[in-house]
């Protein structure tokens, strides 16, 4: 005789399990803590097995009978009810611990950290987890709307840090693909955010491009009186032509002092493609007289704080303020656009090999890295020039032209 709901109320509790057969394959099962448990007894091939469906009343006879009937055919299609939903069950708690927090930390390890990304990229990439956490870091990340996503960028455009926005929607966009591609989530719902952030000013790092100020800068940067080898570093960063990062990452085990050559690593190089840097006989004069004082190990300009760590990204900024130098007047990525613009305004090199020195377009990987790659030659004249140059402007003495012309 088929259940009722009277009859099941009516049932029970035994000193031993029983069951109570509904229809179909449906019973059923009374425990002796009086709990009264579905289950659908099914048969595949000559094996018997059993679908879990649930406890009474909060799976009512109605709900069963409708699990009964599609549990049913799917064993009439060859399908398996129990072994699915136990895959479906081992999927959910799979999901539910993969949250967005624990996905892009995977991924900043994996794509990042074991890639060989560098540094400074690192740091920034766990910055904007931390914007990003507070509001989805604990939501599993095959759950994430786009809408969750939005709220904490339209925070920190309130705050006017549009810039930040724009990468915090970057960078959770790698790692919702990266979630896709580790079968995670199934899409990147900030695809659907582009277009609702404000788009970011264009912002040029400030930089002095006029003679008379630059030589007052270098005079200013031979005053200064701060630590050390924030000194060395403010000295020789406008020789080298190179990002900040790249300067405070600089390793003794990279640089040749009797060849004049720096050579920096794919891994530490915005490109990610190895670069070097010709050194001028003033810049391997202040590294040498550097490593008689710190020696020939570790990092070129060390963290006052820690000899095992750079000096930190906002030290040579900090430095240049000390100085009484404003933001809006110059930045140490500035010095980049200074070297760029009196060089090409010389009209003595050719902008090519102007370009590899800020290592812009220094794709020649075929040809061989660091230094065989093509102006080289060229490159280690106009080092030497510059170099040149800067003592006469530092001096404040006739501004020359270069001892090599081009070709």
């Amino acid at each position: 005789m088929p259940l009722t709901e009277t009859r099941l109320r009516a049932l029970k509790t035994k000193d031993k399990p029983y069951k109570v057969a509904d229809q179909r394959g449906l019973y059923i099962e009374v425990t002796p803590a009086g709990s009264k448990l579905w289950r659908f007894r099914y048969r595949l091939g000559k094996v018997e097995k059993k679908l879990a469906i649930g406890s009474y009343p909060e799976v009512s006879l109605k709900e069963a009978r409708d699990v009964t009937f599609e549990a049913r055919q799917a064993v009439a299609s060859g399908g398996d009810p129990a072994f699915e939903k136990r895959k479906r069950r081992i999927r959910e708690e799979f999901l539910s611990a993969q949250t967005f927090e624990a996905v892009a930390r995977e991924y900043i390890e994996q794509m990042m950290v074991q890639n060989g990304r560098a540094e400074g990229t690192i740091i920034k990439a766990n910055y904007f987890l931390d914007q990003l956490a507070p509001a989805i870091g604990n939501r599993p990340i095959h759950e994430i709307e786009p809408f969750e996503v939005l709220a904490p960028l339209k925070r920190l455009e309130a705050t006017g840090k549009h810039e930040t926005a724009k990468k915090c929607r970057s960078f959770a966009g790698r790692v919702f693909r990266y979630g896709v591609a580790t079968t995670r989530c199934k899409s990147d719902p900030t695809s659907m955010l582009k277009g609702a952030l404000i788009t970011p000013k264009a912002t040029h790092y400030a930089a002095i491009l006029e003679p008379k100020e630059l030589g007052g800068l270098l005079r200013a940067i031979d005053d200064y009186t701060g630590y050390m080898v924030t000194k060395f570093a403010l000295q020789i960063a406008p020789h080298v032509f190179v990002r900040p990062g790249e300067l405070r990452h600089a390793e003794w085990r990279e640089i040749d002092l009797v060849d004049g050559v720096w050579k920096i690593p794919a891994g530490k190089m915005k490109a990610r493609r190895a670069h070097a840097v010709p050194l001028s006989r003033q810049v391997v004069g202040y590294l040498t007289d550097l490593a008689e004082l710190l020696g020939y190990e570790g990092y070129v300009f060390p963290s006052a704080r820690s000899s095992k760590r750079p000096m930190s990204e906002n030290t040579l900024n900090a430095a240049f303020r000390r100085m009484g130098y404003s933001k809006d007047e110059v930045t140490a990525h500035g010095l980049r656009a200074t070297a760029s613009t009196f060089l090409n305004e010389s009209g003595l090199w050719n902008p090519d090999a102007i370009e590899r020195a800020l290592a812009h377009g220094d794709s020649n990987a075929v040809r061989g890295i660091y230094h065989r790659g093509k102006h080289w030659d060229e490159r280690v004249r106009m080092a030497q020039w510059w170099s040149d140059y800067l003592d006469e402007l530092r001096s404040g003495g006739k501004i020359t032209k270069a001892k090599f012309a081009r070709g």
